[in-house]
């Protein structure tokens, strides 16, 4: 085997044996060894041109003690890490929360899946957070009862847990004091907690938190679970046989979505859902009647709730029934044509922004006079009242606006043909986009596309509660 010599650079490297019997490809490896330039970026001069890895060492005519020229750049070498690995298990809990990108599961107590489905939605309300975080431990008001104002700490501390943690939280202590403010929720079946309907249990835990979480403002206290959950209707209420007619006005925390042979859609679910035939008796006629209600939203709030209504008392088996047709439903819901006129009003100028902002992102022109003209006119109507705006911080220069066009950020859903039984979960939207599953104590990650097919039609899990948040624009 002939040696020779390899000039790199400024070194010079001698009595490098060659294996004619090998291919030029192995000289180069050991060449790697001595400089740390991988083969492929070798470039050796020998007669004829370039050394090649396949070629044939006989026709090169390498002599004995030849030096050979190379040219390459060499591999950088790995620098140690300036700090070592932290796995995620040594991370504290509340860095692993930030680290999984979302908060942890609940355990099963035995049928609680309705509770822990609610616990997850509502949870995923920041500003909800907020409020119960402010939540005084013993600033219970003269009006509230013990049970409201335990069940509310509860509802705090629970949710400081989930914030903490990735590992899956057992709700006890809240559990214990839902059955004791609403004891419907402890019923027993030959010795076993019950299944209960997820909806009420939304419901009951909003209406106390309602009465608990109020703040004083100017012109008397305001209930933070008001405005951010809260819905104004008026109502006409009019008797086509009396010619009899009235105005009411009414507040909720959720619509609902009818379900019919009729209804393909949300929108025309809740379409359905402001009408209503109601039988009162008339001071015209001095008997019964049939009255028309019908209802539009003259207040709209920062999370728009509702409600698919999916489950009826049926009297041949005297249980409730589930409807189980699909209902499509959008991951952006516009509810301005539910509005009221003088509501329609106040959202044109916002809409108008937003469509105009909107057009910007997709590289549109839009016209800057006529949405400078919309935000000066929202600035001299003022229009700060809850039916258009939306919560906002008092010392804020510009105050932000509802536009009636909501985001899809919550899907609570039911899997079984029967409110007493069947399965609970709460598919969540985190605040970098992704949705996460809440099986009870397994969070799960979904695609969004999957998310709009829990819309029935099947055995499959269907949305019961919808919650979407508010676009705004700040003005």
């Amino acid at each position: 085997m002939p040696t020779v010599s390899v000039k790199w650079q400024k070194e010079v490297f001698s009595a490098v044996e060659i294996d004619t019997s090998q291919p030029p490809f192995l000289f180069k490896c050991q060449l790697f060894d001595l400089t740390g330039v991988p083969p492929e970026r070798q470039k050796i001069m020998v007669k004829g041109g370039l050394l090649k890895d396949d070629a044939d060492w006989s026709t090169l005519g390498v002599k004995e003690g030849q030096r050979l020229m190379m040219m390459g750049t060499a591999d950088e070498i790995v620098k140690a890490p300036e700090k070592s690995p932290v796995f995620m298990e040594d991370l504290p809990d509340e860095e692993q929360v930030v680290a999984v990108g979302h908060s942890a599961g609940l355990k099963n107590l035995g049928n609680t899946c309705y509770m822990n489905s609610t616990v997850q939605c509502l949870h995923s309300v920041p500003e909800l957070k907020t409020a119960l975080t402010l939540y005084p431990q013993s600033g219970r008001s003269n009006d509230l009862d013990i049970t409201s104002h335990s069940l509310t700490i509860a509802t705090r501390d629970l949710f400081n847990e989930l914030n903490k943690t990735v590992y899956p939280v057992t709700p006890y202590q809240f559990w214990t004091v839902l059955k004791k403010k609403y004891p419907q929720f402890g019923q027993l079946h030959n010795g076993a907690f019950m299944q209960q309907d997820a909806e009420e249990c939304w419901t009951q835990l909003l209406y106390t938190l309602s009465q608990s979480l109020k703040s004083s403002a100017s012109s008397g206290e305001t209930s933070t679970v008001k405005a951010l959950f809260g819905i104004e209707l008026s109502s006409r209420v009019h008797c086509q046989e009396s010619g009899e007619e009235s105005l009411e006005t009414e507040s909720t925390f959720s619509l609902k979505c009818h379900i019919s042979h009729e209804v393909n859609h949300l929108n025309e679910g809740l379409k359905q859902g402001l009408k209503a035939e109601l039988e009162k008796n008339s001071p015209a006629l001095g008997r019964s009647a049939i009255y028309l209600k019908e209802s539009r939203i003259s207040g709209l709030p920062r999370y728009l709730t509702i409600q698919f209504v999916r489950f009826f008392w049926k009297r041949e088996s005297n249980q409730k029934a589930k409807i189980l047709r699909k209902v499509d439903y959008p991951l952006q819901l516009d509810v301005y044509d539910f509005c009221s006129d003088d509501l329609r009003n106040k959202l044109e100028g916002p809409r108008k922004i937003l469509r105009d902002e909107e057009g910007k992102k997709a590289g549109l022109k839009t016209d800057e006079k006529s949405s400078d003209s919309n935000k000066n006119a929202m600035n001299i109507d003022g229009s700060g009242e809850s039916s258009g705006s939306a919560p906002q911080d008092a010392a804020s220069e510009k105050q932000e606006h509802l536009t009636g066009v909501y985001d899809l950020v919550a899907v609570l859903t039911h899997k079984g043909r029967s409110a007493d039984s069947g399965h609970y979960v709460a598919w969540v939207k985190q605040d970098d986009g992704k949705w996460i599953e809440f099986d009870d104590e397994n969070p799960i990650q979904q695609r969004e596309e999957d998310i709009t097919k829990l819309s029935g039609g099947g055995d499959w899990h269907m949305a019961y509660i919808c919650m979407y948040k508010a676009r705004v624009v700040s003005i």
